[in-house]
């Protein structure tokens, strides 16, 4: 009884220690910039303004169409892409194909940092640096070693005799694709679009890189630079802060139950 009693009070402990931020970060976007203040951090707004919260939209609103302009291409191409190369990898076994996967998981390893310069250059070669096209690119060619991990181990479950049985029906590569895989491909792509959506709506560095141009950066370099130049709006700054983690919060809620089931279908397998 007792080891239950401390159980629950740790849970509880830490739990109010991570919803915290969330309180600090509601509260003060509800006030009005007159009650906003290191000392009054923790207290409730006395009259809860929805002023914050218009003046972060009217700056933010641009960057986050960009955002979406971004993140819905860049993830539904990087999980089709990542879907063919899975089935390839995992039903269609070639020469040097376990090679060519490890070289694949390659790509995860790398950090951004160390191809920025090469990036930019080829990026400037063929005409995308400081364009949303060119981000794009950047997050699906960044996308498909997961995306291609997640959907080869996915399709390593369904068994070879149904890849066989369409192709002694007379069905080539991609029509056994179309046909048999992918109708029983959403507990991947669910799985898939949520790691993709989540990674590229949050990503900061190749977004500040390859985005010069302040009116095609994403919101997560806008929300950096909201901060005044003066006086820092903290309940302005919160606000964009809530509205900048809105879409991936949507997601989740929407998603959240299918992506445990692509989960446990074994998306993620080893």
């Amino acid at each position: 009884m007792i080891k239950k009693i401390v159980t629950y009070i740790l849970l509880v402990v830490f739990a109010l220690f991570f919803l915290m931020p969330i309180y600090v970060l509601l509260a003060t976007s509800l006030k009005p910039l007159r009650e906003v203040g290191l000392e009054k951090m923790w207290f409730l707004p006395k009259e809860p303004s929805l002023d914050g919260f218009a003046k972060a939209f009217n700056r933010l609103a641009p960057n986050l169409r960009n955002s979406f302009i971004l993140v819905i291409p860049a993830t539904l191409l990087s999980a089709i892409i990542g879907s063919i190369n899975g089935y390839v990898l995992s039903k269609l076994k070639f020469r040097g194909s376990d090679l060519l996967f490890a070289l694949v998981l390659f790509g995860m390893f790398i950090p951004y940092q160390s191809v920025l310069f090469p990036l930019i250059r080829f990026l400037q070669d063929i005409g995308l640096y400081g364009s949303l096209w060119g981000l794009i690119l950047v997050h699906v060619v960044y996308g498909l070693p997961i995306t291609t991990l997640i959907f080869r181990n996915y399709y390593s479950e369904v068994p070879t005799e149904l890849i066989e049985a369409a192709g002694i029906d007379g069905a080539g590569i991609f029509r056994t694709y179309l046909k048999v895989l992918f109708p029983i491909s959403l507990p991947g792509f669910v799985v898939v679009v949520i790691w993709q959506f989540t990674n590229i709506w949050n990503e900061f560095l190749f977004a500040v890189t390859v985005t010069s141009d302040p009116t095609k950066q994403p919101i997560t370099v806008a929300l950096v630079n909201l901060a005044g130049s003066q006086v820092v709006e903290w309940n302005v700054q919160m606000a964009g802060a809530l509205l900048a983690a809105l879409p991936t919060l949507v997601v989740y809620v929407l998603l959240g139950k299918y992506f445990l089931r692509g989960l446990l279908a074994g998306s993620v397998k080893g």
